[in-house]
Formats: structure tokens, C-alpha cells, sequence
């Protein structure tokens, strides 16, 4: 590997004094701009991975670096036993992008799947009338929402799940796509169906066509909450502000994450109608930092970004070229499959040339940095402000690797 005397520190540095949880590649970024890093000993890479969608707008955006600048010199955190001056605009902003009438701001985004978990399950009780401990949630199989005890017990992953029962009761998992299983799952006590758009984590799964449609119907025709986990689907990433928009959806709830907060602080909220969230009572549920100053002014601009349809369109029309060159790359027995929308994509490397952790090795050593999952794929998520020309040098380096 590319590591040398500087990054080889920091890295041994970073092992004896944090727990192993992850397993990063052995890069030691001290610098980014736009879709650009630096590492410690002054190379630069093409980030493809954009902090998984937490960076759609690039690194050091300049409005919003600006924004953050302007609000640490005012005030950053007032806790929510106060008001301040940045939180109803914030609110009102984030429901109108999403055509709903409250917000619920929490800060990361296994928070804002808790917050929705414990939203459905009070509408369930207070407002369906679901027999007190009785509610479900149906989720998919192979998905991935964060990783607190809750969330891991309705997680497929063994990694994820492994070795931290007991595990939290109330949940249904069906195969991811299969609308006649997740049918014959909902019953009575069913409250909400909870389920990413575009299953990132799994290796950018693209749901059957017709696939959520088929779960607005059923959910609506059940009076069951539809939860969209748009946490990194959402937010420009796949060409649309939100991915349900390709089908044609509006869930009863969006739970959005990452990109809210432009890469600058973390930032996630739960927005649905007031019919929904309003089923909450002061001191019910809460976060000391959830809709904080910073937070709403980072993401207030995030939202202005977002209402001019910029990076929207660049997502799609740049997808529409990452998806057609890549397309071309399989056959030939280098890659077996590629799945995606927008700028996002899976792609399933074939045994032959490697795992995926290895793959994503070979390119650091030629620039370009993304992630494995699953073994055998890589993710490809670029920044958003990425240009084409630097896309195609980043898929000119994958061409050589898997060629190699």
C-alpha cells in the first residue's frame, strides 16, 4: 500500500487508542475542496464516496462553510428548554420541501430512525388504536438504518447483529421488494413499514418497478404509516430532492440524515404531517442537540441549495453518463452487475479480479477512493459538484484496475 512514514503513524497512532470498529482504508486525510482530498503527505484522491451522501454538496462548500462561520459568531447551541432565533424557519423550510407539516429535528441519522420508530408506535397506539404493547413495523431484509440496539434487532447483517441480544421485540422482516410478503405481513397490529427507497448499505438495491407504489397502496389502504428512510437515497443524490419522487410516492413520513447537514454538522430530522408528529407531549421525547442554532442555519442553506434544482439535475445528468460507462464494464468477467440511480451506484465486482475491499485498495493506490460492501461490491457516490471530466478520470482508474 501507498502509505509512508506520516500516514503510517497517524494510522498506528489511531489503533492503539480507539476501538476497531471500522476498518478504513489506510489514507489520513488532512484536506478536501469540492470532490478533492489531500492526505497527510500531500497526495490528492477523487473522493467517490462522499462520506456515504453526507457530502452531496462537496467538501468546504463555500455557502455553507459561510453560513456555519456566520452562525458560530452569534450563537451555537441554546438546548431546547429555550427558543432561538434560527428554529421556526428552519422547521417551516425543511416541511415545505417535503409538502408536510412539522419537523422533528434530531441530529444523526440512527436517531432520526429511533424518533421515527417511537412516532409510529405512539400514532399506532393514540390514533389507530393499536392495543397497548402490540405494535409492529414491517421492514425489509438486507437493510441497513443505523446501528443502535433497536435498529440492529431488525437487521439481517450478521456483523450488525451479532453478539448484542437481547434484542428489541416488534418488528416483521419480509424480502426487500416482494410486495405479496409485505402484504401478507401487515395485520391489525401493524402500525408502519419502514423501508430505504434505495437500499445503500446493501449495495445500492433499486426496488422492482412499481415496487413502492405498490407499498403506498397497500399502506394507505391499511392505515399503516408508510416510513421512507431517505437518510442517504434522499436530498439530490439519486436526481430527484427525494428518491420515492421516481415512483411517484410520498411516504406518510421521510426520515432524512447526512446530507442535511452539507458535511459541516450532523443533522437529521423526522418530517410528516401534524396528524403524525403531533402525537407528541412536551417532555415525551427530545435531544439536548436536536434543531441547535448551527444545525438550522447549515441546514437552512443545505434547503436553499437544494430548492434551485442545481444539484438535482447535475445528479441525474452525470448519473445517466456514470451509469451508461459503467454499464459497459460488465461482461467480460470483471464486472458482474451494476445497480443504481442518479449518482449512485453498486457495482459487483466478479471473483476473478478481487473483493471489493481489495478493488477499492488498487484504486487508493491510483487516486481515486471508495468503499466495499458485502464482499464483493463497491459503492460509487460522488459529490454531487463533481465534474465530467473528473468522473470519467476516476472511471478510467476502475478500467485500469479491473483490466489489471
Amino acid at each position: 500500500m501507498i502509505s509512508t512514514e506520516r500516514s503510517t503513524a497517524a494510522i498506528a497512532a489511531a489503533e492503539a487508542h480507539s476501538a476497531h470498529n471500522y476498518h478504513p482504508l489506510p489514507v489520513v486525510v488532512a484536506s478536501a475542496e469540492g470532490a478533492w482530498m489531500t492526505d497527510v503527505e500531500g497526495r490528492r484522491y477523487l473522493d467517490l464516496l462522499a462520506g456515504y451522501s453526507a457530502l452531496n454538496f462537496g467538501h468546504g462548500n463555500r455557502r455553507l462553510i459561510d453560513a456555519a462561520k456566520a452562525q458560530l459568531e452569534r450563537v451555537t447551541l441554546t438546548s431546547r428548554a429555550f427558543h432561538h432565533d434560527r428554529f421556526a424557519e428552519f422547521c417551516a423550510e425543511l416541511a415545505a420541501l417535503c409538502g408536510k407539516d412539522m419537523v422533528l429535528p434530531m441530529n444523526t441519522g440512527a436517531e432520526a430512525i429511533e424518533t421515527a420508530v417511537k412516532t409510529a408506535r405512539k400514532w399506532g397506539y393514540r390514533v389507530k388504536g393499536v392495543p397497548d404493547g402490540k405494535a409492529k413495523i414491517v421492514v425489509a431484509d438486507n437493510n441497513f438504518h443505523g446501528r443502535t440496539t433497536t435498529i440492529i434487532s431488525f437487521s439481517t447483517d450478521p456483523e450488525a447483529r451479532a453478539d448484542y441480544g437481547p434484542y428489541t421485540p416488534g418488528f416483521e422482516i419480509v424480502p426487500y421488494g416482494d410486495l405479496a410478503a409485505l402484504s401478507a405481513a401487515v395485520d391489525e397490529h401493524t402500525v408502519a413499514v419502514l423501508l430505504e427507497p434505495i437500499q445503500g448499505e446493501a449495495g445500492v438495491l433499486v426496488p422492482p418497478a412499481g415496487y413502492l407504489a405498490g407499498v403506498r397502496r397497500l399502506t394507505a389502504e391499511r392505515n399503516v404509516l408508510f416510513i421512507a428512510d431517505e437518510i442517504q437515497s434522499g436530498l439530490g443524490r439519486t436526481g430527484r430532492t427525494f428518491a420515492c419522487e421516481h415512483d411517484g410516492v410520498v411516504p406518510d413520513m421521510y426520515v432524512l440524515g447526512k446530507a442535511l447537514g452539507g458535511g459541516v454538522v450532523p443533522v437529521s430530522a423526522v418530517v410528516a404531517s401534524s396528524e403524525v408528529l403531533g402525537v407528541f407531549r412536551p417532555g415525551e421525547h427530545g435531544s439536548t442537540f436536536g434543531g441547535n442554532p448551527l444545525a438550522c442555519a447549515v441546514a437552512l442553506e443545505v434547503i436553499a441549495i437544494l430548492r434551485t434544482g442545481e444539484y438535482q439535475e447535475r445528479a441525474a445528468r452525470l448519473g445517466e453518463h456514470l451509469h451508461r460507462e459503467l454499464g459497459l464494464m460488465v461482461g467480460g468477467g470483471a464486472v458482474e452487475a451494476v445497480r443504481g440511480r442518479g449518482l449512485w451506484a453498486g457495482v459487483d465486482i466478479a471473483p476473478a479480479r478481487g473483493s471489493g475491499r481489495e478493488v477499492s485498495e488498487r484504486l487508493l493506490e491510483r487516486g481515486v477512493l471508495v468503499k466495499d460492501t458485502h464482499g464483493a461490491t463497491i459503492r460509487i457516490a460522488p459529490p454531487l459538484v463533481i465534474t465530467e471530466e473528473d468522473l470519467d478520470w476516476g472511471l478510467d482508474q476502475l478500467r485500469a484496475v479491473l483490466a489489471g
